[in-house]
């Protein structure tokens, strides 16, 4: 018979292990020989330990924080080496700002490259870009109708610039952007836009 132990750690861009807090409770579905094979733990790092003396595969299911949903992952248990890691790469699928800011913990998140700022980090906002006031801008924005929000999501999608930081969140109905993130020329043909386009 053989103690073993399994933990659930998140790794960060140098490898090292993080707390995998963006899960809220691990799954762990051992084999039906087992007196109790569904095991659940609330806390990480969600640590499951057995005795037991043969090997198997065994499924995980990790739950996440908010609406990130459920991850399943496959693990072959086994006693080749007295200690091991097996990594995998979990995806979530529309992730919340709080879950995306929990993995940020362990590194940038995709869409961080695409000008998303670090915690902390200060950008210094200019009131006026190109003789455009932001404020009003953006004021002006909110106050279009559907179909011009449309034609903007567009204009936007066209004319960005690497630098520019967009965020489309289907589920909820929402297009999120960083004006100060737009290319000068863009945000000029957006106030044109609303110029033309505000109701009164």
């Amino acid at each position: 018979m053989k103690i073993w132990n399994i933990e659930i750690y998140l790794l960060d861009e140098a490898g090292n292990e993080k707390p995998a807090s963006c899960f809220t409770k691990a799954v762990y579905n051992l084999h039906p020989s087992f007196a109790n094979p569904v095991q659940t733990f609330h806390e990480p790092p969600f640590r499951c330990e057995n005795e037991g003396w043969g090997e198997f595969d065994m499924t995980i299911d990790l739950y996440t924080t908010e609406k990130g949903g459920k991850n399943t992952l496959t693990h072959d248990l086994n006693f080749a080496k007295g200690r091991y890691e097996a990594k995998h790469v979990v995806t979530f699928k529309n992730p919340s700002a709080a879950l995306i800011n929990i993995l940020r913990e362990s590194g940038p998140v995709p869409g961080d490259e695409n000008g998303a700022k670090r915690k902390g980090e200060k950008v210094p906002r200019k009131k006026t870009i190109n003789s455009v006031d932001m404020e009003k801008l953006a004021d002006g924005l909110v106050k279009l109708g559907e179909d011009d929000l449309l034609q903007v999501v567009q204009m936007i999608h066209d004319n960005k610039s690497d630098e520019t930081y967009t965020k489309n969140d289907i589920e909820q109905g929402e297009f999120h952007v960083d004006l100060y993130t737009l290319p000068d020329t863009l945000v000029k043909m957006l106030w044109d836009f609303v110029q033309s386009n505000s109701r009164s």
